[in-house]
């Protein structure tokens, strides 16, 4: 209440041309003229096609990294090494993406990185990752699952262990080897987990983050790496554009509940338990 809907109150500074010697009330109405101003934007469009295309990615490659990790993690049967991995794994969700993101940028280095000197190695030439359009997206991406993946596993190792055993034998009778035993008995025992959080993933779809960008991106990558959230922390809280990146935040905030609302529809008409 005190953090998602109070806040909401704000809102009206988008419909207003904000200073703040004025405050809230006192500054004047000006209707729908700042989003007027942002739709009439080229970097609008920039910036909404670049947070549309790391979600899109992040979709793709990220969101099922966790469940294919927590299947393989379900079959690990020495129980200390099942620990250990785990615990190794969830390591990097506690590290803040200003430390990760400079131990990326490091093992990235074209000149003292790791991973150019093992190209090197191998007859290549070093890549600039963090300064290329086309390997930035990618290093993103990745250093997302890394962090990430491990920590994820939680929830799906949660729904694997509510699975009925009895299940996992009945399989075995009929026949089947470990690969059908996990596509006939695992997955869907765990299917209603991924939907929700499928549900969810996909109301975020307006919002990549701002730490991994803001730690990750630089000047040569600025066309791929500018997205809503470094948008509105430059032109709102540097630049002092509050009218107009309150617009933009409506808009993000309206597109995605939209999209929660669409998906969550889509979800339980295929027979599954969505949100509400």
């Amino acid at each position: 209440m005190l953090f998602k809907y109070a806040p909401m109150g704000g809102e009206i500074i988008a419909f207003k041309n904000y200073r703040l010697a004025d405050g809230i009330w006192g500054s004047p109405w000006v209707g729908l003229d700042q989003f007027e101003k942002l739709f009439s934007s080229k970097e609008f469009y920039v910036v909404l096609k670049n947070t549309l295309l790391l979600n899109l990615y992040h979709l793709i490659f990220a969101f099922p990294a966790p469940i294919i990790l927590a299947l393989m993690l379900n079959e690990v049967r020495v129980e200390w090494y099942k620990r250990t991995l785990q615990n190794l794994l969830y390591i990097p969700h506690f590290i803040s993406w200003v430390v990760l993101g400079s131990i990326i940028i490091a093992l990235l280095s074209p000149s003292t990185g790791i991973v150019n000197y093992v190209l090197q190695a191998f007859g290549m030439e070093p890549i600039y990752f963090m300064a290329d359009k086309f390997w930035w997206p990618v290093s993103f991406i990745v250093s997302g699952i890394w962090k990430e993946a491990g920590f994820g596993t939680i929830l799906y190792l949660a729904a694997m262990a509510s699975i009925d055993p009895t299940l996992y034998e009945a399989a075995k009778m009929d026949g089947a080897n470990k690969l059908r035993q996990i596509w006939h008995v695992t997955l869907p025992g765990i299917r209603s987990t991924i939907a929700i959080l499928l549900i969810l993933q996909v109301g975020r779809m307006m919002d990549v983050g701002f730490e991994q960008v803001y730690a990750l991106r630089n000047p040569a990558v600025t066309g791929v790496a500018e997205v809503i959230s470094t948008y509105v922390y430059t032109r709102g809280l540097v630049n002092l554009q509050y009218s107009y990146t309150t617009a933009l935040g409506l808009f993000q905030s309206l597109i995605a509940l939209i999209l929660i609302i669409s998906v969550n529809k889509i979800i339980k008409s295929m027979g599954e338990r969505g949100l509400w």
